[in-house]
This record gives structure tokens, C-alpha cells and sequence, in this order.
């Protein structure tokens, strides 16, 4: 599949499914080419039945400097349609990482602003290399957000830190993006592929429905009211109870030996 993109290289192999933002001399920036793979690609994970997890990340040194501003400019007045055309793409592709049943990982090497913040922010599980930063940027150049910032920031780390990010452009450095919860875990650069690697294997190992359970029953939390929550998780949890992995996850834990799972 990768031979067929232009922006981004992709692959799935042993259940994992990698997603390598491929723009490393223009700073990884999001054009309408790249939302409309990364949607491409959301589907192909979408349509594989053996996915166990989803790794995001990026070549070069920065993880996603944001939307490509000079095809912006370049498009002229035509600009309104350019970008309704790339948000709509690229909002397909984050809507179906959302909601699939594997985690999705990102792991950012570096700057992350805009649509990069975007990416990392949508993602289940962020983590960074001590030397990325994080901004918004978008009121920087006279734009509102877009990429589901709206949505999943102020869900991961309250709307009043929200509002402050997005109006004033802070940057964040790893370390405080962690602390705020925009990312999981902030570690030395050298220790990043090993930390994600082993979160990749854990979720590759693991029970995909349940994790896929977990997922949908967080993503509306917001929606819902109380007793509609309790009887969204008393169906998930009798549902994951019934599979193979439950099936096997109830024994192991009786048996007191570590269950082996198969995403069933």
C-alpha cells in the first residue's frame, strides 16, 4: 500500500497496523494529500478483522508542524473549499481510528502543533519524546481549530486549560503536556521505540474486544446520562464475558496463570 501514497507509509503486519507520517522536508505538514490518505488508510484498518493496535508516528524531526499553510495561500480565493475538502478527509480518517476496536498509538518524536496536535490529542494512547513540544497554532494564523481538538481536548484535560491552549497558542513542553494529560508519558528520545514497542505488544497481545469495548463506552461517556452509562457498561461488560477472549480471560484469572488471547 505504501507504493500507492504519497505523504504517508503504511503496512499492516502481525496484527499491527503502522501509519508513518512521510512528509520529514516539509515538516510533516498536513495537506489535502496526506488527510486523504490518512482516510485511505483508516479504512484498510477498519476492513482488517486481525488488527490488535495502531501505531501513528512520523519521519524527521518534527512529529506534525500542522496544516500546510503554503498550499493554503496558494489556493487563493478558492482556499474555503481546499480546506472544507482536507478537514472532511481528515476528520473521516480520525473518526474511524476512534472507534475501532485496537488502541491507537502515537508516538511523537517531535514538535507536534496543529493538526499534529490534533493527531496526538485523538489518539488512545500519546507518548512523546522529552524534546517534542505541543501548540495548537491554529489562531496564529487567524484559523479555529479543526482535526477533533475541539472535541477530545477539553474531554482530556478540562475546558478551562482547553480554552487557554487554543486562544493563546501556549507551548507545551513534553514534560507539561504530560502533566496537563494532553499525552500519556513524556521519556528521553533515546528510550521512545522501546517504550511504544512494549505498549504495542501489550495491546497486540491483548483482548481487542474489550479494548474495543473500553473505547466506545469512553467516547460517549460525555453523551450520556447515568443510568444510560451503567446500562451501556452492563451489556459491554455481559457481551466481552461471552467471547473467546473473556471466556479465556475469566479461567486464566482462576487458574492464576496469564491468559492468551487472540483479539476473539
Amino acid at each position: 500500500m505504501s507504493d500507492a501514497l504519497e505523504t504517508l507509509k503504511f503496512n499492516i503486519t502481525d496484527g499491527l497496523a503502522t501509519i508513518t507520517l512521510s512528509r520529514p522536508d516539509a515538516a510533516n505538514a498536513m495537506n489535502p494529500t496526506m488527510a486523504r490518505e490518512l482516510n485511505q488508510v483508516s479504512i484498510l484498518c477498519e476492513e482488517d478483522r486481525t488488527l490488535r493496535a495502531v501505531l501513528i508516528n512520523a519521519e524527521g524531526k518534527l512529529f506534525c508542524a500542522g496544516g500546510d499553510i503554503s498550499e493554503f495561500v496558494a489556493a487563493g480565493d478558492k482556499v474555503g473549499g481546499l480546506i472544507r475538502q482536507m478537514a472532511s478527509d481528515l476528520h473521516l480518517g480520525i473518526s474511524r481510528l476512534t472507534r475501532l476496536r485496537a488502541p491507537v498509538i502515537a508516538s511523537i518524536q517531535g514538535t507536534a502543533a496543529g493538526a499534529g496536535f490534533s493527531l496526538a490529542i485523538a489518539a488512545d494512547v500519546s507518548i512523546a519524546a522529552e524534546q517534542a513540544k505541543f501548540t495548537m497554532a491554529y489562531t496564529n494564523a487567524g484559523l479555529s481549530p479543526d482535526g477533533s481538538s475541539t472535541y477530545f481536548l477539553p474531554r482530556r484535560i478540562g475546558d478551562r486549560r482547553a480554552r487557554e491552549l487554543m486562544l493563546t497558542n501556549r507551548i507545551l513542553t513534553a514534560q507539561e503536556a504530560a502533566e496537563w494529560g494532553v499525552i500519556n508519558q513524556a521519556v528521553p528520545a533515546e528510550t521512545l521505540d522501546q517504550t511504544v514497542q512494549q505498549l504495542v505488544t501489550q495491546f497486540r497481545q491483548g483482548p481487542t474486544l474489550a479494548y474495543g469495548r473500553v473505547k466506545a463506552l469512553l467516547n460517549d461517556s460525555f453523551n450520556q446520562g447515568l443510568e444510560t452509562q451503567m446500562e451501556l457498561e452492563t451489556k459491554g461488560i455481559a457481551d466481552t464475558a461471552m467471547t473467546e477472549d473473556g471466556q479465556e480471560g475469566l479461567k486464566a484469572f482462576l487458574e492464576k496463570r496469564q491468559p492468551t488471547y487472540y483479539g476473539r
